[in-house]
Order: C-alpha cells, then sequence, then structure tokens
C-alpha cells in the first residue's frame, strides 16, 4: 500500500472551493494513479475524519506560449471529498474562509 501522503498532493483553494466546504465538500489534487477508495483511504488516515463520497477528474492541462515555442502544463487528477454528516471538518481549511 502507498503512503496517504503520497496519493493526496495539495489542497485547492478556490472561491468555489470555498463555497462548497459549506456542504462538506473539500477539494484536493491527488494522484493521478490513485483510485476512489485509495483516496478515501488517505484522506480518512490524514485528517482523522470520515468520507462520505469522492468524485474524482482528470483535468486536461493548459496549452501554455513561450515566444514561439507552445508547450503544456502537467494533466492532473482532482478529487472532490464529501464528509458525513457526523463527521468533524478538515482544520487545515478552517481559517481561510
Amino acid at each position: 500500500m502507498r503512503i496517504p501522503h503520497d496519493i493526496i498532493i495539495r489542497p485547492i483553494i478556490t472561491e468555489e472551493s470555498m463555497d462548497a466546504m459549506a456542504d462538506g465538500k473539500y477539494t484536493f489534487a491527488v494522484d493521478r494513479k490513485a483510485n476512489k477508495s485509495e483516496i478515501k483511504k488517505a484522506i480518512e488516515e490524514v485528517f482523522d475524519v470520515k468520507v462520505d463520497k469522492v468524485n474524482t477528474m482528470n483535468m486536461l492541462g493548459k496549452e501554455k506560449r513561450m515566444g514561439v515555442h507552445v508547450g503544456r502544463r502537467a494533466n492532473w487528477k482532482k478529487a472532490i471529498i464529501t464528509l458525513t454528516e457526523d463527521s468533524k471538518g478538515i482544520e487545515f481549511f478552517e481559517g481561510m474562509e
């Protein structure tokens, strides 16, 4: 089994993700090879919460230009975690509202 900190790369802090926190939904960038059950176990182990549902989506990297050269940013995976009703919130996000 992989280390949970290798699966969870970073939290996504946007206006839309901050609004979703009121519903108990938290957004993370995760490892592209991780599946939903691995993500659920990693979140529960790292943050000590109960996860109800995990939604994932593969995000395509944006096309970028440097003068006449065109390249792409790396593709990445986003996971939206829904916590159970009786679960406490994730403290990492508490001071950001």
